[in-house]
């Protein structure tokens, strides 16, 4: 992890310094006119977010082996010890809790400011909604693990974060802890946890691990039971 450590401190400066650089040009072009788009934006990138964590920890948490080359060992291992120690992640640092998301983010982040300065006005205030829903999908995929975090964090949480987890704009301590209970396969998503429910209700998850399994012939969980059983 030690030799990482460097990227993961360019990423995260790079990454909320472009977030400063785009915030500040999201409010020197911000127009009335928009109110309701940006609104719109703002929760459609929320929610974009929402899925894509749940997306990604489904994946994880679902399918493949710990002992696949490379991809096992740094992407679904984590997932897996996760359920073993759930407070493990608490121990961990700002920069090696966000690093990686903050990669993630970079990229897009890095376009959105360059449009900023490369586009003309009218040009701007056109992609205008379309810059907020980025903006907003980009802070909470950069800092899902972070919410993760602080969803398994239950002494000195600083009172702003309890006030937003108590107001279900980031993932609820109480409402994370259903996803932990074995077989751990249903509230995947953990950034606000507002999609949860709507896809449990409708059996997302199940139907797409069914169509799978009916393709492939995989089960998913196979490996999460089996590491949970030999580190037990």
């Amino acid at each position: 992890m030690q030799s990482f450590l460097p990227l993961e401190w360019c990423s995260v400066v790079l990454c909320f310094s472009l977030m400063a650089f785009n915030f500040f040009h999201l409010l020197a072009n911000f127009h009335l006119g928009h109110l309701w788009s940006i609104l719109l934006s703002i929760v459609g990138g929320i929610l974009t977010a929402d899925f894509a964590s749940g997306l990604v920890h489904w994946g994880a948490d679902s399918w493949g082996s710990v002992d696949l080359p490379i991809f096992g060992k740094a992407f679904i291992r984590p997932f897996r010890e996760h359920h073993i120690d759930p407070t493990a992640i608490t121990r961990h640092d700002f920069i090696e809790t966000n690093g990686d998301n903050c990669m993630l983010t970079i990229l897009p982040l890095a376009h959105m400011a360059f449009s900023f300065l490369a586009l003309s006005p009218a040009e701007v205030y056109h992609s205008y909604p379309w810059y907020c829903f980025l903006f907003a999908l980009a802070i909470f995929v950069t800092l899902t693990n972070q919410i993760h975090k602080w969803s398994h964090t239950y002494f000195g949480l600083p009172r702003w974060v309890v006030f937003l987890q108590d107001c279900k704009i980031i993932l609820p301590r109480k409402h994370h802890r259903v996803h932990h209970v074995s077989p751990h396969e249903t509230y995947f998503c953990i950034t606000t946890g507002w999609l949860n429910y709507p896809l449990e209700r409708f059996g997302f998850w199940k139907n797409l691990e069914d169509l799978i399994q009916s393709v492939t012939g995989e089960k998913p969980r196979a490996d999460d039971l089996k590491w949970a059983e030999k580190v037990q």
